[in-house]
C-alpha cells in the first residue's frame, strides 16, 4: 500500500477470536526497520517496531465482553508482543483509509485516518457528556442508570514523520493534528448529532499516534512553523477524504 524509506504500511487481512466467533478483521499495520518513537493518546510515549489501527469486526460483541482480553487477541493473530506495538481501534471500516503525503526541503510527514462520525459527532465546550468510564469500561448515563455503550464513531489519526521531534514536538503536534481534523469537519459541514444546530469539532473517541524519525531535529510543530504546516495539511485531506469515504458525504467539491 505505502513503502516510504524505513517503513512499510499495509492492510492486513486476519482471522480474531471475538469470544467464541471467529471473525475476519482488517488492521492497518506499519511496520518500521527500526524501533521508533512514538506518542499515542491512548498509550503514552513508546518505542516500538510497529504501530495499527484496527477495524473492529463486532464492537458490540466486543464491548459486551472485553476489550483489554479482545486487544490481547489481535496481537495473538498478528503475531506482535505488546510491548512492540502501538495500537489504535476503531468501528471504521480499513477499507476507507485515507492517506496524505506532505514533503518540503528533506522532510516528510504522512497522516493515515479513519473516520466516521456519524453515531458521535461532538462540538466540545458545548456540550454535556453522556459517557462515563469506569474500570475501563464505558456506559452511557441514562437518568440513575449506566447502560453500556452502544454508539461508535471516531476519527483515528497516526503521523509519522522523518523529523527527529522532542518529546515536546511531538506533544504540540497533537494540537495541530486537532486544529487540523476539526478544520476539516468544519470544511465539511459536519454537525454535532446531539445538536445539529452546531458545527462538530470532531467525535467524543478520537485518538492520535505520533511517529518521529531520524533526521534533523525539530523542536516545535505550531502552525507558523513549516513542519507544523506540513502535518495540518496532511491531517485535513486526509480527514476529509476518510469521512466522505466511510459517511459517504459527497458534496465536498475536490472528491
Amino acid at each position: 500500500m505505502l513503502k516510504m524509506d524505513d517503513f512499510e504500511a499495509k492492510v492486513v487481512r486476519h482471522n480474531v477470536d471475538v469470544f467464541g466467533k471467529v471473525m475476519e478483521a482488517k488492521t492497518l499495520l506499519v511496520e518500521f526497520e527500526r524501533r521508533r518513537r512514538v506518542l499515542s493518546t491512548k498509550e503514552g510515549f513508546k518505542n516500538v517496531k510497529y504501530v495499527a489501527n484496527h477495524s473492529l469486526p463486532d464492537w458490540r460483541r466486543i464491548h459486551r465482553y472485553n476489550y483489554k482480553d479482545y486487544l490481547k487477541r489481535v496481537l495473538d493473530s498478528l503475531k506482535i508482543d505488546e510491548k512492540d506495538i502501538a495500537i489504535l481501534t476503531t468501528a471504521a471500516d480499513m477499507d476507507n483509509l485515507a492517506i496524505a503525503i506532505e514533503k518540503f526541503d528533506e522532510f516528510y510527514v504522512v497522516a493515515l485516518t479513519t473516520a466516521g462520525a456519524k453515531d458521535n459527532a461532538i462540538r466540545l465546550g458545548d456540550e454535556e457528556a453522556d459517557y462515563i468510564e469506569k474500570d475501563f469500561r464505558t456506559y452511557k448515563i441514562e437518568g440513575d442508570k449506566l447502560i453500556p455503550l452502544e454508539k461508535y464513531g471516531t476519527v483515528n489519526i497516526i503521523v509519522i514523520t522523518n523529523a527527529d521531534l522532542t518529546d515536546g514536538a511531538m506533544a504540540r503536534a497533537i494540537i495541530t493534528i486537532t486544529e487540523a481534523k476539526t478544520n476539516a469537519f468544519q470544511e465539511l459541514d459536519v454537525r454535532s448529532t446531539k445538536h445539529p444546530e452546531l458545527l462538530a469539532t470532531g467525535t467524543g473517541t478520537d485518538n492520535v499516534i505520533v511517529v518521529k524519525g531520524f533526521g534533523r531535529k525539530v523542536d516545535y510543530t505550531g502552525g507558523h512553523t513549516k513542519m507544523g504546516e506540513m502535518i495540518a495539511k496532511a491531517v485535513k485531506r486526509s480527514v476529509i477524504e476518510a469521512l466522505i469515504k466511510q459517511d459517504k458525504i459527497y458534496k465536498y467539491k475536490d472528491f
